[in-house]
């Protein structure tokens, strides 16, 4: 047995209000786990995010390695969690070091703009690092990765919109 994901979610924004309230009610965690490398070295960015969380749900952020370390331990099997990652390449290496996300595919729910970027929906940018990315978990992880705000918001298949606008 392992721990339960019940929600993998790539956010640049990681913890807002729609994940910290929506969504939380929607999948009902008992933990929130922000994997982030960059986030677990900030200390003022760590503290802003756990602080953004729901009272009744326990909330980490931790380093990428340290969660597929966690993954796999006993420990932790009473854990259901909502994984957010910041980029879609920080996902990927969850994936490669053994993160089983088939049964509840990838949740896209906003990357930011930047130079180079196209809008692929109207809170998801890709360039062609995210795209190769997205490919990887949709194609080679066989995953499902779909944009979806929120839970009332029907599911857009990313590799249809990665197609459609030229990646």
């Amino acid at each position: 047995m392992t721990m339960d994901i019940c929600l993998a979610r790539v956010d640049s924004r990681l913890l807002h209000g729609q994940v910290a309230t929506v969504w939380t009610r929607s999948v009902t965690p008992n933990r929130i786990l922000i994997v982030s490398d960059n986030v677990a070295k900030d200390k003022l960015r760590k503290t802003l995010l756990v602080q953004a969380a729901p009272p009744s749900v326990r909330t980490s952020v931790i380093t990428i390695d340290k969660m597929i370390r966690i993954y796999q331990d006993p420990l932790f099997d009473d854990f259901k969690v909502l994984l957010l990652t910041e980029t879609v390449e920080d996902m990927v290496r969850l994936v490669k070091g053994g993160i089983d996300l088939s049964h509840v595919g990838i949740n896209i729910g906003s990357l930011v703009f930047l130079d180079g970027m196209k809008l692929i929906t109207n809170s998801v940018a890709v360039g062609q690092k995210q795209a190769d990315a997205l490919r990887y978990l949709h194609n080679e992880a066989d995953l499902d990765v779909f944009a979806q705000k929120v839970p009332a918001d029907r599911k857009q298949n990313l590799g249809d919109l990665l197609t459609k606008n030229g990646f």
